[in-house]
């Protein structure tokens, strides 16, 4: 059983990659687009951009990453799944400031550290809140040794 699991987590571990990778590129490309040709402040535009990525995420998380579904009425769904992205557009966006105007990196590189310390978090919090079938603690006990 445990195998199963393990399986089932790498699988969905390495598919939210892919959507991540995916939602990723549409993040850095507006940030990109927004502040070098439209010329919004990098943070602005990283917020614009984060919630654009942030769809794409949802909505590839719920065609291809997550086989079961917590809630069932979708619009609450997507609220704590916005909800848990926006605690990582806050931590997202700390990370920008701090690493270009402390650490006097380009924006650019900033965002992609940034992302990358987010992605776990993001990741484990959707996973156990969202698109896993809840414990039963009676089952769990009972195969207790």
């Amino acid at each position: 059983m445990k195998r199963i699991i393990s399986s089932l987590l790498t699988r969905q571990f390495i598919r939210y990659l892919y959507v991540g990778g995916l939602s990723f590129l549409v993040d850095f490309a507006c940030l990109y687009y927004l502040t070098e040709h439209i010329g919004m402040h990098y943070l602005i535009s990283a917020t614009l951009a984060f919630s654009l990525g942030l769809t794409t995420s949802y909505l590839l998380c719920l065609a291809w990453v997550f086989d079961f579904r917590r809630m069932p009425n979708r619009w609450h769904e997507f609220m704590v799944f916005s909800a848990i992205g926006l605690f990582g557009l806050v931590l997202n966006n700390l990370l920008l400031w701090l690493l270009t105007e402390y650490a006097g990196l380009y924006y650019l590189v900033s965002k992609i550290i940034a992302t990358a310390a987010i992605l776990f978090f993001n990741f484990s919090l959707r996973r156990w809140l969202l698109f896993s079938p809840p414990t039963n603690p009676v089952a769990t006990l009972k195969t207790l040794p």
